[in-house]
């Protein structure tokens, strides 16, 4: 006969604890001492009504451990009502895992939170069996646990949110001092991680075409999910679509998992990465399978801070337009000097020195010294027409250069550095354009784009002989239905993690994005090395 008294005592221990294993293994161990059983065990269930957590006493750990799985809550376990205990004090036969002490009679009550249960207690073994006083007494005892579990809840939201703001907080300090898209990128990854207790963190942002992809990854897996793509019927791009994150209980559950590649996790969540209403990506929180889900506050909290890696990503273009703004405002001034300046003085020294050459010609001097001063003024004359090039070419790049032949002259400046010449592919809708005279392609694509798509094949080029090692290297770009694509690929040793998000190409995704297109960087399918693409919209 349990004890009144000494349940009460229990009961009101057990709301008074802030850790929730605790409460739970208290919980066991007090229906163990107010009952007088030998063995006692609470399953705690997830979503599903299945075993997620498994508090057992009585037991030697040891024992426990050669027992292997605990028991999935079917049979005489399963027929444990929600709102009333069940005994059964004699206990015929039944299967038993290996290992497994043979009971003799059984206890088994429910604790519910609110409308939900979410466990259930095993009593066993109690000499001379159970009572329906023991069941009363299991019933009050587990709605003191229940209150014991929410109140820990409570506890553990309430730290965790303190520690969503003080991330929070530190990205928002690190957008502020300027950081670039990347690694305000990666800090985001990482300190969502670390706040969500998740064991991998992902960002997937805009890939090739229409395609989405990981672009940034935190955790022990970052190797094998960056670059992997999420397809437009998966949960990455239907929340990408409607704006709204979801929490889904265990990856492995799912029928159709469209990514292979999270197979190996449990809880995951997603969120939208919205900026004015706009979604810019979505971040992806990954638990280990076993572990706790995620719940709704852990959503709403994830949700947030997506939305500041969407502001990252405005930041990040805003920063990408001031600095070309400054350096037309740099171009500008150097133009004005060299004309103001320098073509003025060159000018002067020419008519004096064209001034001198005829006063010596009517002197008779010997005709080298007039073919030197010709040469000399030639030479002055050479030197302001090339100046004048230049100060067009800074007013306007594409005032005296066709886009084709700022490609091809980046080719021409990455051999030296490579000690091999790329290949160079052009074609504008369909037809192979070989000339650097082509001026089509300006008009198509004018003068904003054609300086980006420069500057995307000379930094690609310039990582290719930092980084690569390669023997070869091919630059193929296409330009029809309003886009163009690039793609760069080598034969090297092939991407790194930390190259694909931190290098000197790292402003390639933002340049994309300026011209709602796509960027992505990955292992090259067709050989070894690495193969870049780059693609924009023609407006």
């Amino acid at each position: 006969m349990a004890d009144l008294a000494r349940v009460i005592t229990r009961a009101l221990e057990l709301t008074t604890r802030l850790d929730q294993q605790a409460a739970l293994q208290s919980f066991v161990d007090s229906a163990i001492e107010v009952t007088g059983c030998k063995y006692g065990a609470l399953a705690v269930l997830d979503s599903r009504g299945e075993t997620l957590q498994f508090v057992f006493s009585g037991i030697e750990p040891w024992l426990a451990e050669k027992i292997g799985t605990p028991p999935k809550g079917h049979g005489l376990l399963g027929e444990i009502p929600d709102d009333h205990y069940i005994i059964v004090n004699k206990i015929n036969g039944g299967h038993y895992p290996p290992n497994h002490p043979h009971l003799h009679n059984f206890l088994g009550v429910a604790i519910r939170i609110q409308d939900r249960v979410f466990g259930r207690l095993y009593l066993s073994d109690k000499p001379g069996g159970f009572t329906d006083e023991d069941g009363n007494s299991m019933q009050l005892l587990a709605q003191a646990a229940a209150i014991a579990v929410e109140n820990s809840r409570l506890y553990a939201e309430s730290n965790t949110r303190a520690q969503w703001i003080a991330a929070s907080r530190a990205i928002t300090t690190a957008l502020l001092e300027g950081t670039d898209e990347e690694e305000a990128l990666q800090l985001i990854a990482r300190q969502m991680r670390r706040v969500s207790m998740a064991d991998a963190a992902l960002i997937v942002l805009p890939s090739v075409g229409d395609t989405w992809a990981c672009e940034i990854c935190d955790g022990e897996y970052a190797k094998d999910l960056i670059g992997v793509e999420f397809p437009a019927a998966g949960r990455a791009q239907t929340v990408i679509r409607e704006g709204t994150g979801l929490v889904v209980d265990a990856m492995t559950r799912q029928k159709n998992l469209l990514v292979p590649e999270l197979a190996r996790f449990g809880a995951a969540l997603y969120a939208p990465m919205m900026a004015k209403g706009t979604p810019e990506g979505v971040i992806v929180l990954l638990r280990d399978i076993g572990k706790p889900e995620f719940d709704l506050a852990d959503l709403s909290m994830a949700e947030n801070v997506a939305r500041q890696a969407a502001l990252a990503l405005e930041l990040a273009g805003a920063r990408l337009t001031q600095a070309k703004a400054d350096q037309l405002e740099d171009r500008a001034q150097i133009s004005r000097d060299l004309h103001d300046f320098a073509i003025q003085q060159l000018f002067a020294s020419g008519m004096e020195l064209s001034a001198v050459r005829n006063d010596l010609a009517e002197q008779a001097v010997p005709g080298s010294v007039l073919e030197g001063l010709d040469k000399s003024i030639n030479s002055i004359d050479e030197s302001v027409h090339q100046i004048r090039q230049i100060i067009y070419s800074l007013r306007d790049p594409q005032a005296t250069v066709p886009v084709v032949e700022r490609i091809h002259r980046e080719i021409a400046t990455a051999t030296g550095s490579l000690g091999y010449g790329p290949s160079l592919d052009i074609r504008n809708l369909g037809e192979e354009i070989t000339s650097g005279l082509h001026t089509e392609v300006d008009d198509e694509l004018g003068s904003d784009l054609a300086d980006d798509v420069v500057a995307v094949i000379r930094e690609c080029l310039s990582n290719v002989a930092r980084h690569a090692h390669a023997t070869a290297a091919s630059v193929d770009i296409r330009i029809e239905n309003h886009r163009i694509e690039i793609r760069i690929t080598d034969n090297g040793e092939g991407v790194k993690t930390e190259l694909s998000r931190r290098s000197g190409i790292s402003n390639l995704a933002a340049r994309a994005r300026r011209h709602h297109g796509t960027f992505s960087i990955r292992p090259n399918q067709e050989g070894p090395g690495t193969r870049v693409e780059w693609t924009a919209t023609i407006a």
